[in-house]
């Protein structure tokens, strides 16, 4: 099925591709394009209202590409198609085809564009399973009793991380890649990878609550895996495609969550933003990475 969808994302933006272009060819002049666009996931809108019920996309007001915008200095310098549950092309909501053609639209894409970033994958179904990230989180994350091993993805309680692998990733992204470089010839176009929401390479899950009483899931491997999986992915899938990776978690690395100062909002945590989106990033978090991206691609 998944191979299906790719095919129909992929002919989608071709056959966009040949009409703008042709377009292109009768109208007068070329948009200009704007010089940021970014497409993504939670973790780039990072806003959300539960009143939406998911039905319009909310971006958050210190999500790191309205801080980017600020530090740019001037109205109108970064498009953000980005959407809370986006995803490469597993939907049901938007995905990277939705957004580029949505950016597309709004004459964002264009000679002037300097920098494309895309950060998306962890809301995607991969492998053999239809399940995503959040659903194994609920499912498995505070189960003390079967805990959340590896072997809860035979079980079906989480998904299967081992189809998260930079080959799959640079073919699901490949057509949009490719509508990016043609539309904005001089861009540079950036896989940004996730922050550090868990230490690398450990077993134990953990997300502050209150700031006061942090929960502990001593057999998280399969969770803590899934974003070291994805982390190599996109790194990979970069390196196929000749694109340039952003190391987010680098950046942000001793600052996740139950760290001494954390960086990913838990639940309600004053220490971050109280009301913040949950395992996502807080102002300050996303601030690193708005400097970080402006100070190496725009300054």
């Amino acid at each position: 099925m998944r191979s299906v969808v790719s095919a129909v994302c992929a002919a989608a933006l071709l056959t966009a591709a040949s009409a703008l272009g042709t377009a292109a060819a009768q109208a007068d002049p070329v948009p200009e394009g704007t010089p940021v666009v970014v497409l993504g996931d939670s973790y780039t809108a990072n806003g959300w209202d539960p009143f939406t019920l998911g039905d319009v996309c909310v971006r958050g007001a210190t999500a790191w590409p309205a801080q980017l915008g600020r530090l740019i200095g001037s109205e109108g310098q970064v498009a953000n198609p980005s959407c809370s549950g986006g995803t490469i092309d597993s939907g049901p909501g938007y995905t990277l085809t939705h957004e580029v053609l949505q950016a597309d639209r709004e004459g964002a894409f264009g000679p002037a564009t300097r920098l494309v970033t895309l950060q998306l994958g962890l809301d995607d179904h991969w492998g053999e399973t239809e399940q995503t990230l959040w659903y194994g989180l609920q499912q498995c994350v505070f189960d003390l009793i079967r805990g959340c091993d590896l072997d809860a993805v035979e079980q079906g309680r989480y998904p299967d991380l081992r189809g998260v692998t930079g080959t799959s990733y640079a073919e699901r992204i490949r057509a949009a890649i490719t509508y990016i470089r043609y539309y904005a010839p001089a861009a540079r176009v950036v896989i940004m990878g996730y922050p550090e929401v868990l230490v690398p390479g450990t077993d134990t899950a953990c997300v502050s609550i209150l700031g006061v009483a942090p929960f502990v899931q001593p057999r998280a491997g399969a969770v803590v895996e899934y974003f070291d999986r994805m982390d190599r992915a996109q790194r990979e899938a970069a390196q196929l495609l000749g694109l340039e990776f952003f190391d987010a978690r680098a950046l942000t690395a001793g600052h996740g969550l139950c760290s001494a100062e954390p960086w990913i909002n838990g639940l309600f945590d004053w220490r971050t933003d109280i009301a913040g989106l949950p395992l996502h990033p807080s102002a300050r978090g996303d601030a690193v990475v708005a400097n970080a991206l402006y100070d190496r691609y725009l300054r």
